[in-house]
């Protein structure tokens, strides 16, 4: 096949106007403090991110030299709202999301898995004590966490099946067991792991320090397609002993864990929607630039077409996104607000990537135009969190009164 030469500049020399993926200026209903914070991240990701990610995607390598810079912005804490830091709005949080993710949505899951899940489950079902020993550090991102819920056998299937189990025995817990696709897991600090108490069959969270745990070993996981940015990992427990201190104590059943995953489900939505966001600024600005006939191919009807569909997806998904946001903030949050989201914004995220990549034609299958990057890292983002199918039962019962699920 032979790809499309390279880009002239426009024939015609006029001012045309810039990519911008929030038509509907969304970033606005923040308060000019968080404004002025997301216009950081925004430079941060444009400056420092960008100009190397496809780099190390390419490589299936982490930007390790990045988190010096990252700490400089101050956002570890934007969850937590004592120990040092004051908590920023649901909609700020998912902003910050989505502006990550707008140019890599590799960093934003690294950083996502991190705060959201690491950081937040400890949040939320830690005790005090345990708050004070592991926010404050993580905020600073002197500790890195992951999540370990997800195991080889068991992945839907994670509130009545898991596989890994803890014992307890005297002042300590044994855990034995797997977790796979585990983001962050083969270099972090520290891990949140969810096993199957053999006592009463419930499952539990643990905090796990990953190098210092004896019978605690983490296999990078190898020849993904996408989000290669990211290190998954296999982990291996093979009895593992956990102290009673590191037990989250608020942890008791997966009731409790399927708290934590409404809150990062969401979070999933602002990823979606702003993996589209880079998706179609990319392919508006190829197509102001690329040649054909010509003229640029912005000024054909059938390209025109496909850019105004994409930006209804983007800008639907944004106010999908931001009422969930407030409902967030109102306290009102249920599972079934969380998946209707997810689900609905991965599958319009999988349609807009596609016409992006359309666009660009040959040149949409390279790395160095982002958009092969953003095609492929958008079938992860599409599964993980829960699938489609998942999601659309979960909406399903809540909305007809029937349970599907088997």
């Amino acid at each position: 096949m032979t790809t499309a030469t390279a880009l002239k500049p426009s024939v015609t020399r006029k001012q045309l106007p810039p990519p911008n993926g929030d038509f509907y200026q969304i970033t606005e209903t923040l308060s000019a403090d968080e404004q002025a914070l997301l216009k950081k991240v925004r430079n941060f990701m444009e400056t420092k991110v960008a100009p190397i990610i496809n780099k190390y995607w390419v490589e299936d390598a982490f930007p390790f030299e990045l988190i010096e810079p990252l700490k400089e912005l101050n956002i570890g804490g934007v969850g937590v709202d004592g120990y040092g830091y004051k908590r920023a709005s649901d909609k700020f949080h998912g902003m910050l999301s989505m502006e990550m993710t707008r140019v890599d949505a590799s960093f934003a899951t690294f950083f996502g898995v991190h705060i959201g899940l690491a950081m937040g489950t400890i949040n939320l079902l830690g005790s005090e004590e345990q708050k004070q020993k592991w926010l404050p550090p993580m905020a600073r991102l002197e500790k890195i966490g992951c999540f370990g819920l997800t195991e080889p056998l068991v992945g839907s299937g994670t509130g009545g099946g898991l596989t890994t189990t803890a014992k307890r025995d005297g002042g300590t817990w044994i855990l034995n067991g797997q977790k796979k696709w585990i983001g962050n897991a083969p270099w972090c600090d520290v891990s949140i792991i969810w096993a199957r108490d053999v006592e009463d069959n419930q499952v539990k969270g643990f905090i796990v320090e990953n190098k210092t745990t004896p019978g605690f070993s983490v296999e990078k996981i190898e020849n993904k397609m996408a989000l290669k940015v990211v290190q998954n990992g296999l982990i291996t427990m093979t009895n593992c002993r956990v102290p009673e201190a590191n037990r989250l104590q608020n942890a008791n059943s997966f009731r409790d864990t399927a708290h934590v995953l409404r809150l990062t489900r969401s979070g999933v939505g602002w990823m979606a929607t702003g993996l589209q966001m880079g998706a179609y600024e990319a392919a508006l600005k190829y197509t102001q630039e690329r040649l054909q006939f010509g003229k640029p191919i912005a000024a054909f009807q059938l390209v025109q077409d496909l850019i105004a569909r994409m930006l209804g997806n983007v800008t639907a998904c944004q106010a999908m996104m931001l009422r969930l946001a407030e409902i967030e903030e109102e306290g009102k949050l249920l599972d079934q607000h969380a998946s209707l989201a997810k689900a609905f914004t991965t599958t319009r995220m999988r349609e807009t990537v596609a016409w992006a990549r359309e666009v660009h034609g040959g040149n949409g299958i390279i790395v160095d135009n982002n958009i092969g990057r953003l095609f492929a890292d958008a079938e992860a983002l599409y599964s993980y969190e829960g699938t489609f199918q998942m999601q659309n039962l979960i909406v399903g019962k809540a909305v007809t009164g029937f349970s599907a699920f088997v």
